[in-house]
């Protein structure tokens, strides 16, 4: 068969207007950080720097609080109608302006233009859109006749998915009738501020929404200031400790959603072309950085050769490159410190006796980049089936009985989602029954829809994001 080449099919830059100085965003008006302290922001793809950010110290978080809480007064009692109009203008604007957050996000984080352009903001919106249609409907919401808000959330947002985690956060806790104060990630903090833009453009009042920029640090800053009514933290499991153990003992109410190592399940009787792409799909969208990526591949022995054969082959047509190329199927890693971690997780496992396998593949000779990978002759002590890689490295085991896959499955310290492969019914509904994980797809995996809670057990947090169970964090009940 001729192979055919792809002609490069680059989305332009220009339809997104970066300014060189960002400010942090507070009551409405960007103003610089009280000690004038910045950082810049990377392209992961090029390494050039696309904008200067204000880094918020604990003067800063302290004026957004404020401005947070003074605005909490007058956007709680509003009517839930009321809220639900701007919720619904957010989400609006979203879509008008999508193709401009997209190049944004692929731009800052360094994601396939494909994935931002045809799964981050579709959700977004949505999630908006979802959100407010609860506004004024909470009081049939499950949580009692008349359920209150908190007061002031304070969100710390990771950089896998910078403007879709705000929206998991932000919508839900407009919706309920609390303020929020958002801090994104530091490697990814411009859709945040572009999000600002998108608040003021709707007419939120004043307050309701403010965005501090900046590293751990103010992340901190924002999880402890007494003024923070609840703390919602998507991230590291190791960061995620230590904020359970700052909020222990207030009155603050947190949720977590934090690191997973999930099993992708495939049975012999699973249809292996629809499996494989579910496989590639589970452990190779967003480069691997998604906490509930089906790291773990867990075949039955007796289909194991005829999958992995089927999977190479598929690796091979994985394109790695430019993030805005059309074409492109696996971008940058966020961030040189992200790559050394993939690195040194991907030595470990061959230097613990794995077995190796990427198909050749020419990087690109800036930016941060790393070719697919598998593993195979994975024991569950291996590092890289324990640890959560966070990249695109997946790592094979084989079991011969279901019980046996669900022991493998559940035998690790996270408990965030799990995939089951299988044409029987019956086998998919007893599986997940046994599985300690908060979300588990069925032939399918990475499905996700803003009325469905996510969540997990385990070392992978606690309490509910998305559908009606997201209201309860936000809410007094």
């Amino acid at each position: 068969m001729p192979v055919f080449e792809y002609a490069p099919a680059p989305e332009s830059r220009a339809v997104v207007d970066i300014a060189p100085s960002y400010g942090l965003f507070i009551d409405g008006e960007f103003a610089e950080a009280a000690d004038g302290k910045v950082f810049k922001t990377v392209s992961p793809a090029t390494e050039e720097s696309l904008s200067e950010v204000a880094h918020a110290g604990a003067e800063d978080v302290d004026r957004a609080v404020r401005a947070a809480r003074k605005a909490f007064g007058t956007w709680s009692a509003l009517p839930g109608s009321e809220r639900a109009k701007y919720l619904f203008r957010i989400a609006r604007i979203i879509q008008e302006r999508s193709r401009e957050l997209a190049v944004l996000e692929s731009l800052d984080n360094g994601k396939p233009i494909r994935e931002s352009r045809d799964a981050d903001l579709p959700l977004v919106a949505a999630h908006f859109f979802y959100y407010a249609g609860w506004a004024d409907k909470l009081a049939h919401a499950g949580y009692g006749p008349d359920p209150r808000p908190l007061g002031v959330a304070g969100q710390v947002i990771p950089w896998n998915f910078p403007l879709l985690m705000l929206a998991w956060k932000i919508a839900p806790a407009l919706a309920t009738g609390n303020t929020v104060v958002l801090k994104p990630a530091e490697t990814t903090p411009l859709s945040a501020l572009f999000f600002a833009d998108i608040c003021r453009q709707a007419g939120l009042p004043r307050g309701v929404v403010n965005i501090v920029t900046g590293d751990g640090s103010t992340g901190a800053e924002l999880v402890a200031h007494p003024g923070v009514d609840k703390v919602a933290f998507t991230g590291s499991t190791e960061v995620g400790k230590a904020i359970a153990r700052t909020v222990a003992g207030t009155r603050k109410k947190l949720t977590l959603e934090l690191g997973g190592k999930a099993a992708n399940i495939v049975f012999d009787d699973a249809p292996i072309d629809q499996a494989v792409e579910g496989v590639i799909g589970g452990i190779f969208f967003n480069q691997g950085h998604v906490c509930c990526a089906g790291s773990r591949l867990l075949v039955q022995e007796s289909v194991q050769d005829e999958l992995l054969d089927a999977l190479k082959r598929r690796m091979r047509t994985l394109r790695v490159g430019d993030p805005l190329d059309k074409n492109t199927d696996i971008g940058a890693i966020n961030s040189a410190e992200q790559l050394a971690r993939i690195r040194t997780l991907a030595d470990a496992g061959e230097a613990e006796g794995a077995e190796r396998w990427a198909p050749e593949c020419e990087l690109p000779s800036t930016g941060y980049w790393f070719a697919p990978t598998l593993f195979t002759g994975v024991t569950q002590a291996h590092r890289i089936a324990r640890e959560e890689i966070f990249g695109p490295v997946l790592s094979v085991l084989t079991f011969r009985t279901p019980d046996e896959a669900v022991a493998k499955a559940n035998n690790t310290p996270y408990g965030l989602s799990a995939g089951i492969w299988t044409e029987k019914g019956s086998r998919i509904l007893a599986m997940a029954d046994k599985l300690r994980a908060g979300v588990i797809w069925s032939n399918t995996f990475n499905t996700f829809d803003p009325a469905s809670p996510f969540g997990g057990y385990k070392e992978s947090g606690y309490g509910r994001e998305g559908g009606r169970h997201g209201l309860e964090a936000y809410l007094d009940v």
